[in-house]
């Protein structure tokens, strides 16, 4: 059966997407509580179950940087130059009210699924 234009999968894999793009950046954010680079960030992630392609991850560290929640640095590491993120002070504070309205939906999801 298919709506509109779409089928079910390409309908499944756009809502999928956009559901996978709003929990990476939860997720970045929550990564850099702990400043990090590129490398180690990327690492993270995947280690926690969310792999992330450098072409996704670094527009998306531009974009949020440019919003005022990310700071950056560059900095030698192992004779190599590096660029390290962190939360900025405005960063922490969107982080405590995302988690706190992701919580909120989760449990809602939950209590949801329960009924069914």
């Amino acid at each position: 059966m298919t709506t509109g234009t779409q089928d079910a999968g390409e309908l499944y894999e756009n809502l999928r997407l956009e559901l996978r793009r709003g929990c990476l950046v939860l997720a970045v954010l929550v990564q850099l509580r702990t400043e990090r680079y590129g490398y180690t960030l990327r690492k993270a992630l995947a280690d926690g179950g969310l792999p992330i392609d450098e072409g996704t991850l670094y527009p998306l560290l531009r974009r949020i940087e440019t919003q005022g929640l990310l700071v950056s640095e560059w900095r030698e590491e192992e004779k190599r130059n590096k660029r390290f993120y962190r939360l900025s002070p405005i960063g922490h504070e969107v982080l405590e009210k995302l988690l706190t309205e992701w919580q909120g939906i989760n449990g809602s999801i939950s209590r949801i699924l329960q009924e069914v």
